[in-house]
């Protein structure tokens, strides 16, 4: 670290912080004391896969910026001057109208999504699902009397953190307390193996899981389902790596009863788990995919909600009904600086062959956690699909009881004072938030995925024995 922000005096950015900054994701009162443990933290700068804190502190950042978003790592200059010579030229427009990098970035993106078209831009992963919602909904007005509104999410998925997203949301503690919510939304069930509700395993445990879903529709009724909404691989929810037979089977079941396939990819998309896009692992044709994170890998906010043509050319069937098309309007999705850091950040992907890095260190971190899992039985089960991974903490291996969550917390907090830092499903499943998560950047090395698990074991053992 260069060390020119903490020549000047620190302390007062501390205090400047401690005032008046709310933080997202944290109680605020172990900040009101004395002790300079009690400090909210603060990122100063960041390199490659690291950051620094105002203590000057290094880390090796394993969440790729806390929250799955910085893939192709920090201090990328080139996407900071592409950002720069853009607001120069234009910063922003409303996007009644197009831009020039809006334009080029939507190209580039849909030749990598086949069968798919139309690029909708917008703030945040939770606006681009709500957008999606929006348009399952007014297609139910449109073409079904309002009838087929309702929208079907899975357990243990996260789709955002508005009040409709959280209404989508299979995570309750996430929800609690931000009720009612949007009516209309219905769940189904989750599809962990490792936690079956059925005594099935591999393919015959996946189409249970995924014929789960059509119970659900059958009960709801096919003529008042609109849409169902999945993550390709759980995110928050424990890192799911859906069975072999789910996703060919739930594109049936979709197709069988006319509902709308949505695929919120605003953790997978852009590369997290080995290809473009999650659901691509799995041959599945959706009509509706969001994305946000990686897109610009946090180097300016951008999100999408991308459709396939037959989506889009419902609303625009009849120009002489002034209610028929999409009366949406997303204020900073009309900002230039997303999708030209997005040109950037999708061209260091390609010219850097991260793809193909992603499959290989996520394959040889995918072993190195197995080798741990050999070493501590806490440890009950590691998945994962790329440099996208989890490891589920059990106190008894045989009953597969979930350790309470605070010791999982306690390895991540024995990870961060080694200098490394981890995630772990946070307040979001009653009982199960006993996942350890990794998704360090796709420029990850083996050094750097060595050095990662070498914090876990040594935590591990700490919290566990």
């Amino acid at each position: 670290m260069d060390g020119k922000v903490l020549d000047n005096d620190i302390s007062k950015i501390v205090e400047a912080d401690r005032a008046h900054v709310w933080h997202h994701l944290i109680q605020h009162q172990p900040f009101t004391g004395p002790d300079p443990k009690s400090d909210p933290r603060i990122i100063v700068e960041g390199r490659g896969m690291r950051v620094w804190d105002q203590k000057g502190k290094e880390h090796l950042d394993a969440v790729s910026g806390g929250v799955w978003t910085v893939n192709v790592g920090y201090g990328r200059e080139r996407i900071a001057n592409a950002v720069r010579d853009q607001l120069i030229k234009l910063p922003y427009f409303a996007g009644s109208a197009g831009s020039i990098p809006g334009a080029m970035f939507s190209e580039k993106l849909i030749s990598k999504m086949p069968g798919l078209s139309r690029v909708y831009y917008t703030n945040s992963g939770s606006e681009a699902n709500e957008k999606a919602f929006k348009m399952v909904r007014q297609i139910a007005h449109k073409r079904y009397g309002g009838k087929k509104h309702k929208i079907l999410f899975r357990e243990r998925d996260y789709h955002g953190t508005t009040i409709t997203a959280l209404s989508a949301g299979g995570q309750p503690e996430r929800g609690a307390q931000y009720g009612p919510y949007t009516p209309g939304f219905v769940e189904v069930p989750h599809c962990l193996e490792y936690r079956a509700q059925w005594d099935l395993s591999g393919e015959e445990y996946g189409i249970a899981a995924a014929n789960a879903i059509e119970e659900v529709i059958l009960r709801e009724g096919p003529d008042t389902v609109g849409a169902l909404c999945l993550e390709p691989v759980t995110a928050g929810g424990g890192v799911i790596v859906p069975p072999e037979g789910y996703w060919p089977r739930v594109q049936e079941i979709c197709r069988k009863y006319d509902i709308l396939l949505h695929i919120d990819e605003v953790v997978c998309g852009v590369g997290r788990t080995g290809t473009w896009f999650g659901y691509q692992h799995y041959g599945v044709e959706p009509d509706f995919v969001t994305m946000a994170k990686g897109v610009a890998s946090g180097y300016a906010a951008i999100a999408c909600c991308v459709t396939n043509e037959k989506v889009f050319e419902l609303f625009r069937d009849d120009a002489a009904d002034p209610l028929n098309y999409f009366r949406d309007i997303s204020t900073f999705g009309g900002c230039t600086a997303g999708p030209a850091a997005a040109l950037e950040n999708m061209t260091i992907i390609e010219e850097e062959n991260l793809l193909e890095n992603t499959v290989a260190m996520g394959d040889y971190m995918l072993d190195q956690l197995a080798a741990l899992q050999d070493k501590h039985k806490v440890i009950g089960e590691v998945r994962g699909k790329g440099l996208f991974l989890g490891a589920e903490l059990v106190a008894d291996r045989s009953t597969k009881e979930p350790v309470d969550e605070k010791l999982a917390q306690a390895v991540v907090a024995d990870c961060n004072a080694q200098g490394v830092i981890i995630g772990v499903t946070n307040r979001s499943l009653p009982g199960f938030n006993n996942t350890l998560c990794y998704s360090p950047a796709l420029i990850a090395t083996r050094d750097d995925i060595d050095e990662i698990v070498a914090a876990t074991d040594k935590a591990l053992t700490k919290v566990f024995g």
